[in-house]
């Protein structure tokens, strides 16, 4: 059994150089973690403003001078801590990542279907849904990408803009963005297609190449969704940008109005570049994790900033969920969250006929990843186990803060 003792820390001994954590809800204070490290007066201040008796203090433990009187009050908490059981804890974040990308995807829809008749209502929803979007994104200390599904063989717009708005997301966190840009990330990314709802069903949902006319019409959807909320008068600009360029490339070969370079705000290339890998994994012949990301190389060079590209590939991973892979011990499996061990991922793994399905932990095992498959590598028996031919989402998942 491990002890950890938890200083609680009078604000008057607040000081440059400790690091405190904020006995606060996420929602609750203007800081983007709860977790702050101190370097200057202002933060101290901020601090002190935000009506709470104490913080926990988690270093800088030598720097903070107590007398005998105050070490007194200071409350030093002892927690034993129960043997964890990490298995369990992957298991159960993967069913809460499941959970949670529904309850998103159906209140997306909720969204939706007021814009037209209720549009406060459909603002007041949506800005809720981001709120959720940012408190799971910190629910745990370090978030990990989890593969999820809608159980739709096409994707939904909803669908889609919770997936997009979650690798987006999660490219604003490693890139220590603000709380505000975030907002505007997540909400940009759930309204950025609503314009094609106006697009007629047999353009929006046509198997194979489309026409001139048609693609001409498609590429209208922007234009349509900017109208759409900006006549609400509800949307913040940012959002509003994101949705009517969030298909504009620095190399000004995007649409609708060709922009380059810093034109696009950075949040709308963040967001562009989600939307365009995301897209890539619901082609017509539906492309693997890491296919995609090869065409993002080969097919987008120029077209998106290098270093927003070496943010995603650093969150995918080597094996981003959703790859089909093939193990050391012969096995086949798909991966279904990203973790620190690269090459041993969480994976949902089988015989290569398809036999004694399980979800696997090759950390544990001892035992790691060969190689990516190809679909038609797959037995059918593999193909059935493994659920290789759904389609791929993403949601926030990792082991819950204590």
């Amino acid at each position: 059994m491990a002890k950890a003792e938890q200083i609680h820390l009078p604000l008057d001994k607040l000081q440059i150089g400790i690091t405190v954590k904020l006995p606060l809800s996420w929602k609750n204070h203007p800081f983007l973690f709860n977790r702050v490290e101190i370097k200057e007066e202002a933060q101290i201040e901020l601090i002190k403003s935000l009506g709470v008796p104490y913080v926990i203090l988690l270093s800088g433990e030598d720097l903070v001078v107590l007398d005998d009187e105050e070490k007194a009050e200071v409350e030093v908490v002892e927690e034993v801590k129960p043997e964890v059981d990490h298995k369990m804890l992957v298991r159960k974040s993967l069913r809460l990542s499941q959970q949670r990308f529904i309850k998103c995807v159906n209140e997306s829809r909720s969204s939706f279907s007021k814009i037209a008749s209720d549009p406060e209502g459909a603002y007041r929803n949506s800005a809720a849904l981001v709120e959720d979007l940012l408190e799971h994104m910190h629910d745990v200390e370090t978030p990990f990408l989890a593969l999820v599904s809608a159980g739709e063989t096409d994707a939904s717009i909803t669908q889609h803009g919770i997936s997009v708005a979650v690798v987006a997301l999660m490219i604003a966190k490693a890139m220590e963005l603000t709380k505000s840009d975030m907002r505007d990330i997540a909400l940009g990314c759930l309204y950025h297609d609503i314009g094609k709802l106006r697009v007629p069903d047999i353009i929006r949902r046509k198997k194979g190449p489309l026409t001139e006319h048609e693609a001409n019409f498609m590429k209208q959807h922007p234009n349509f969704g900017y109208d759409m909320l900006h006549k609400t008068g509800l949307y913040p600009e940012m959002v509003l940008n994101i949705i009517l360029h969030h298909h504009e490339f620095i190399d000004g070969t995007g649409f609708p109005d060709g922009l380059k370079g810093n034109k696009i705000p950075i949040v709308t290339q963040i967001v562009s570049l989600a939307n365009d890998y995301d897209r890539q994994l619901w082609t017509d012949e539906l492309r693997s994790p890491q296919v995609a990301l090869g065409y993002l190389f080969k097919n987008r060079a120029g077209k998106h900033a290098e270093s927003l590209i070496s943010v995603l590939v650093k969150i995918l991973g080597i094996y981003p969920p959703g790859t089909i892979v093939e193990l050391s011990d012969q096995t086949v499996g798909k991966v279904m969250m990203t973790t620190k061990e690269v090459k041993q991922p969480q994976v949902w793994a089988c015989n290569a006929d398809g036999s004694e399905p399980a979800l696997r932990f090759l950390n544990q095992e001892g035992v790691f990843v060969e190689k990516v498959l190809k679909l038609e590598e797959l037995s059918e028996g593999a193909m059935r186990a493994l659920q290789a031919d759904m389609g791929i989402s993403f949601y926030f998942s990792g082991v819950p803060k204590e």
